[in-house]
């Protein structure tokens, strides 16, 4: 009798277990393929080509964008839309950003010798002690 209610205890607190927020495969699958069919939604919404869409989402699951990306392009026909344009391109985010002022050299936005690219030169407006 005490095996039993042990077992079923068990049972009982294991069932919650989604309560909890603990994904089991089956939900990481379903999220993966949600994800996936959000992502080809938006890639045909923008106006995107499947094949630019899975270049730009490599990890992605390539089936489940598909599904999005058709499933997109059926409302959109039924609907008459058209595509919205991207405004920012692939190649936008491979730059690295400008350099911007931090805390660590005063904060104002000022050159060092060694940022001023003149061969370390100090600037003549440089009051700042080197000693």
């Amino acid at each position: 009798m005490r095996s039993v209610l042990c077992v079923l205890a068990v049972l009982v607190l294991l069932s919650g277990c989604d309560q909890l927020g603990i994904d089991t495969p089956k939900v990481q699958a379903e999220k993966r393929e949600a994800d996936g069919k959000a992502i080809g939604g938006a890639c045909r919404n923008g106006g995107r080509a499947i094949e630019d869409c899975y270049l730009l989402n490599r990890k992605a699951d390539k089936a489940a964008v598909y599904a999005g990306w058709r499933e997109m392009d059926e409302y959109m026909r039924e609907n008459k839309l058209e595509a919205v344009a991207p405004q920012l391109k692939p190649e936008d985010f491979a730059k690295p950003k400008p350099k911007q002022a931090s805390e660590g050299d005063g904060g104002d936005g000022s050159d060092t010798a060694a940022d001023a690219g003149d061969g370390g030169k100090p600037d003549k407006a440089d009051t700042r002690a080197s000693h």
